[in-house]
C-alpha cells in the first residue's frame, strides 16, 4: 500500500491510500490508521477484490453471518470510519459489490484481498471518537457521550 497526505489543515488530514494487488484490506488500514493515530476518520474506495467476506448482522442471533465471495469483484462502494476502540483503531466498513454478471452484493464488510487495485480516501477530523458496547445488540457503537 502507498500513501499520499493531500491535506492537513486545521486538524483535518486527508490522505489518498492506494492497496496493492493482494493487500489485505483491513490488516493495511487498520496498520496504516494505528501508525497515524487515526481515530475520528471517514474513508471511501473503488477498486477491485480478488475475494471478499462481507456479512449480515442477525438481530436475533445479535452475531454476523459470513457472505464469503470467492471470485474477482468490482468495489461499487466501501463507506466506513475509523474509530477507537479499547484504545485500538476499529474499522466499520459497508461494501457494495459487482460480480461478472452485473449483479451486486452489499454487506458489512469484514476483509478483501486487492486485485488489481483499491484506491481509497481518508479523511481525519480533529475529534477522536470512540466505541463501546451497546448491551442491547452487543455491537461497539460509536458513543458521541465518551
Amino acid at each position: 500500500m502507498k500513501s499520499k497526505l493531500l491535506h492537513d489543515e486545521n486538524g483535518v488530514k486527508t490522505f489518498a491510500l492506494v492497496f496493492d494487488k493482494d493487500d489485505e484490506i483491513k490488516e493495511s488500514l487498520l496498520r496504516f490508521a494505528a501508525e497515524n493515530a487515526l481515530r475520528g476518520t471517514q474513508v471511501t474506495a473503488i477498486g477491485g477484490f480478488s475475494e471478499v467476506t462481507l456479512a449480515f448482522f442477525d438481530r436475533q442471533k445479535k452475531s454476523y453471518q459470513e457472505i464469503p465471495v470467492k471470485e474477482q469483484v468490482e468495489v461499487l462502494s466501501f463507506l466506513g470510519n475509523i474509530v477507537e476502540k479499547d484504545g485500538n483503531p476499529m474499522l466499520h466498513a459497508h461494501a457494495v459489490i459487482g460480480k461478472r454478471d452485473g449483479t451486486a452484493h452489499g454487506g458489512h464488510f469484514l476483509n478483501g484481498r486487492v486485485w488489481p487495485t483499491l484506491e481509497m480516501i481518508v479523511t481525519e477530523t480533529p475529534v477522536h471518537l470512540r466505541r463501546l458496547k451497546d448491551e442491547e445488540t452487543g455491537l461497539p457503537l460509536i458513543d458521541l457521550s465518551a
